[in-house]
């Protein structure tokens, strides 16, 4: 049976030789040339995108390249047969895996995937030997100006992410690639992966209709990050450090009631591939750990930072692991681990801070500035499990 790819910009499914193709409207060697014009699909699928080059489908979509049939020139630019966004470099000739990230409202996600992203391109890519780069235009343009720079530049957190369905401010898919070389018997031989992260607003969560409204995208998902901010558990509240800043009770719901409603989608879409199980793996990441610092015990993994070398630690990802099953218990959040016991089959707790202390009252960086902490352990498991990173023990 053939593979099946997803769309990282509109989550829909479809095989590669489904693959369409645009002109790139430049003079052909017959000395035509496509005028440009507006796509009606992609306008309709993902907002205005003004005049671009026409589409057209019929040759095998797992060609890297193919010639236009109005003006005979030869074009590399693929596109999605639902949406008809241009799709990263070869995309589906090579590994490509998506991984989906989701946390509720206030749960701070779009903070954390700023930071994680930051990381991976700077320190963490580094020790790795890894490279992250955007796989188009707006993805780098986006992300250094709307993000990076809103955070690290000007010490802003970021206001509450608008619902998928306000049409009025929407927000389109952040596209990377991930490059790593694996050394084989012979030579090394690069791997890529395809990581999209939609920046979903936490009122997505709050019901079944908008999560299977507005989260298609976990369903064609290789991997999810689920973030969970332990400030929303009554119980983990009362126990966090003098001072710290609570979230309000306005639309903000608890973790177990995400979960449930995550698991509920996913149980759906795995039942009708006749599975009793979530069998994507799935990184269960508690963010704000930097509230509970003061309550761990001497010698605990989530005092440690992550060794660091160029593989992922599976010991220290257990220990952090066991960790933070202990702190659910403290933190009366037994009902969010029954539930991933009895209902996923790959799942692994992370503790992470991405700022590494709290914002001040104005929604600003702490003087202290961004000190993140294990940040990149949720989506470096992943990788692992992929076989996108390598990884030193069992487990």
């Amino acid at each position: 049976m053939a593979k099946n790819f997803t769309c990282p910009y509109c989550y829909e499914t479809f095989a590669a030789r489904a693959i369409g193709f645009r002109c790139n409207s430049r003079q052909s060697r017959t000395q035509k040339r496509c005028a440009r014009r507006r796509d009606d699909v992609l306008e309709a699928r993902m907002g205005e995108r003004g005049d671009v080059g026409p589409a057209f489908f019929g040759p095998d979509g797992r060609r890297p390249k193919a010639p236009c049939p109005e003006c005979d020139s030869e074009t590399t630019y693929r596109i999605c047969p639902v949406c008809h966004m241009t799709l990263p470099v070869q995309f589906g000739m090579v590994e490509n895996r998506m991984i989906a990230m989701v946390g509720a409202k206030a749960s701070g996600k779009t903070v954390y995937m700023t930071v994680l992203l930051h990381e991976v391109m700077n320190q963490i890519g580094a020790n790795l030997g890894a490279a992250l780069m955007g796989s188009d235009d707006s993805t780098l343009r986006r992300f250094q100006a709307d993000y990076q720079d809103h955070l690290y530049r000007d010490g802003q957190l970021f206001a509450g992410t608008r619902p998928a369905g306000a049409n009025d401010n929407r927000v389109d898919p952040l596209v990377f690639r991930f490059s790593l070389s694996r050394r084989g018997r012979l030579r090394e031989r690069p791997q890529h992966t395809v990581l999209s992260f939609f920046d979903t607003a936490g009122e997505d969560f709050n019901s079944r209709e908008s999560v299977e409204l507005n989260t298609r995208y976990l369903a064609g998902a290789d991997g999810i990050i689920l973030i969970l901010d332990p400030l929303q558990m009554p119980g983990a509240r009362k126990l966090a450090a003098p001072g710290t800043a609570m979230p309000g009770p306005d639309g903000v719901d608890t973790p177990v009631n995400v979960l449930s409603r995550v698991t509920n989608m996913l149980l759906a879409e795995h039942s009708a591939r006749s599975a009793t199980r979530v069998s994507t793996p799935t990184a269960v990441v508690f963010s704000k750990m930097d509230a509970f610092w003061h309550r761990l015990e001497k010698g605990s993994p989530l005092q440690a930072h992550p060794p660091q070398h160029d593989r992922f630690d599976v010991g220290d990802s257990l220990s952090v692991h066991e960790e933070v099953r202990q702190l659910l218990r403290e933190w009366e959040g037994v009902t969010i681990d029954r539930m991933l016991e009895n209902t996923y089959t790959d799942y692994r707790y992370f503790g992470v801070s991405a700022l590494g202390a709290g914002p001040t009252r104005d929604a600003r960086v702490a003087a202290t500035g961004i000190q993140p902490y294990r940040v990149a352990d949720p989506l470096l498991w992943l990788l692992s499990e992929f076989g996108a990173v390598p990884r030193t023990g069992r487990g």
